[in-house]
């Protein structure tokens, strides 16, 4: 469970002055888990816009790979797979507003979530081209991998193996660096309307603070996403609103607020 630190902890980030710091709690390695049992309460109680986020979330990796079909460029499979991971968490606003709507036991709705990205505008769409241009770099350093790729070889596994490795491991750290710079901040922005600075450094002191359970976080998230691909992306109808459903119970459970929230 979750408590408050009887000591605020201090590091380069909390004292940068760059922007208020909003303090976080600390966490155990247990909360995680805590967090997906408290998704798949709210998937059950909205079953309807569950399964139409899962299915958004379903079709754009299918059209992805309808995409490397029709060009018959595969060495695009691992651009794209980043850039996907690279733009979930602006994508997940909808459904960070269901987790929302039904803790104030409101009856949520797609028109609802909708509007939420309009809460706080100009920083969630500061957000969205943070992450964009995130993308858009990646994409730069994946085109160099692939252009080192030579044209005189077979594509079969064993030449693409040496790539797609170089590929995955850059991928991670963009995909890392992404969790550290987003990880609990659009709900912090719908929520609470501060500015974008103050989400950035109140999310990343927070996943600075709780390294482990964060951790933890991001290789539940990373196995969520393993198993969608495993399953071809089937799997991301029930995944993807479960992830987003827990990382608004995780903001929740991480992040201070003036009065204590209990929504069990």
């Amino acid at each position: 469970m979750s408590q408050h630190f009887k000591e605020t902890p201090h590091n380069a980030i909390a004292d940068s002055d760059i922007a208020r710091v909003i303090p976080c709690k600390q966490l155990s390695m247990s909360d995680p888990f805590k967090w997906l049992v408290l998704g798949l309460k709210d998937a059950s109680r909205a079953p309807v816009l569950t399964l139409f986020f899962g299915l958004i979330f379903t079709l754009i990796p299918w059209f992805i790979t309808y995409l490397v079909q029709l060009t018959g460029w595969h060495l695009v499979i691992m651009p794209a797979i980043v850039c996907f991971m690279l733009i979930g968490p602006f994508l997940a606003a909808g459904m960070y507003d269901v987790s929302w709507e039904l803790e104030k036991n409101h009856v949520p709705s797609l028109w609802h979530s909708i509007k939420a990205i309009k809460r706080n505008a100009v920083n969630e769409w500061g957000l969205g081209i943070l992450l964009m241009v995130l993308m858009i770099f990646w994409l730069r350093v994946a085109s160099l991998i692939h252009a080192l790729y030579p044209p005189y070889l077979d594509e079969n596994l064993e030449n693409l193996l040496p790539f797609l490795a170089v590929g995955t491991v850059v991928g991670a750290g963009f995909t890392l660096l992404v969790f550290f710079l987003s990880a609990f901040t659009q709900p912090i922005l719908m929520e609470r309307k501060v500015d974008l600075a103050t989400a950035l450094l109140t999310n990343m002191n927070a996943v600075w603070t709780n390294k482990g359970p964060m951790m933890l976080w991001a290789f539940i998230i990373l196995l969520a996403v393993l198993i969608g691909f495993a399953t071809w992306f089937v799997g991301f109808i029930f995944l993807m609103p479960l992830i987003g459903y827990a990382t608004w119970h995780g903001y929740i459970d991480t992040i201070e607020t003036k009065r204590e929230r209990h929504f069990q």
